[in-house]
């Protein structure tokens, strides 16, 4: 079961993806040759008026082929050839499938936070006992920044602390962190706030989060604000995520491919299922909301091959007035592609020798 929810929660993420693409370039007329779901060999072909619409064997990947890197002359007298268009529907066409994988989250966002009776916030409720930081924060808290960065849900501030055990020196028994928050209207500055740090039993550093959040009655718009928080905040763990893996706060060994995207989703759901149906379907859409964000986000970036790495092609042309030669773009196209390709095989690799261990 948790293999058949993470296979479906791939295709769906996938999916949306391409119809992104493909949604975009028909509002702007563009030729749309082929819309494919999957890889490999070809179970199901429609071919309509002028696409054709593939089903293949594999549920992951997927293409809508538009022609872009196409030369022959009838492509260049085509004017709804996608490279005969101007740039701006070009560039929307490309961060189309993005777009509807961040849109597909925040949808996810809102049906989680409604599947909730209240609605969390970062205004501390209370303190447990014997709490190292009540000495400087106080109930009514809300805070806005942990060591300058903006809070905007309980994921941020689990993300500061995790950051910080990793860094710990094994002697370590306290944490500080730097705080703002609005007290009482004010904007308050609150330096090196102390949090108690033990032993988590792996050989590591758990910091004690010693106080809770406050929860309130939903509402329409405390739900919808809720939702595009959430959103915001898996938007920017992958980026902060990314520059951590840059600074070397977290090696290869920390990083999951499909396989390891797969098994989590698998353990997660199953974790959530042990305890109820509801639990059960709330953890994986977690889990899908997180994914489809983090394939957003990361199609995003200007590496080759991915889309961001289109975009950074089209901000070229429409500095210069005229496009890239398509042989070299084609050619920096295909060094990224197979420069990703030789990673996630070695992630991969990694991810299989982690299931067997």
């Amino acid at each position: 079961m948790s293999i058949v929810i993470a296979i479906i929660i791939f295709a769906v993420i996938i999916l949306i993806h391409e119809i992104g693409h493909f949604s975009a370039a028909k509002l702007f007329k563009m030729r749309v040759y082929e819309f494919s779901f999957g890889m490999g060999p070809v179970l199901l072909r429609k071919r309509g008026k002028e696409t054709s619409y593939c089903l293949k064997a594999i549920p992951f990947g997927g293409s809508v082929q538009l022609g872009q890197d196409e030369e022959d002359e009838d492509s260049k007298k085509d004017p709804r050839a996608f490279k005969n268009k101007p740039v701006w529907q070009r560039a929307i066409v490309i961060m189309a499938g993005a777009i509807m994988n961040i849109v597909l989250g925040f949808v996810l966002c809102l049906i989680i936070v409604n599947m909730n009776k209240m609605v969390d916030t970062v205004e501390i409720r209370g303190f447990r006992e014997g709490a190292a930081s009540h000495h400087q924060l106080q109930r009514g808290d809300k805070i806005t920044h942990i060591n300058g960065m903006r809070i905007f849900t309980w994921a941020d501030i689990s993300y500061q602390f995790y950051n910080t055990e990793t860094k710990m020196s094994e002697e370590a028994d306290m944490a500080v962190f730097d705080f703002r928050v609005i007290r009482n209207g004010e904007k308050i500055n609150l330096n090196n706030v102390q949090f108690y740090a033990g032993d988590n039993g792996t050989g590591g550093k758990a910091i004690f989060l010693d106080f809770g959040v406050e929860w309130v009655d939903k509402s329409f718009f405390n739900v919808i604000s809720r939702a595009a928080r959430e959103t915001i905040t898996y938007s920017r763990l992958v980026l902060l995520t990314l520059f951590d893996m840059i600074r070397g706060t977290y090696g290869l060994n920390d990083i999951a491919g499909p396989v390891g995207v797969v098994s989590a989703i698998g353990e997660v759901s199953s974790e959530g299922f042990k305890v109820s149906i509801m639990d059960g379907i709330r953890t994986s859409l977690f889990m899908a909301a997180l994914i489809t964000v983090n394939v957003g986000i990361f199609n995003l970036l200007p590496i080759p091959a991915l889309d961001g790495g289109r975009l950074v092609f089209f901000g070229i042309e429409a500095v210069r007035r005229k496009p890239i030669k398509a042989e070299i773009e084609g050619m920096v196209h295909f060094v990224g592609f197979t420069a990703l390709m030789l990673f996630m095989l070695l992630i991969t690799v990694l991810d299989i020798g982690k299931l067997i261990s």
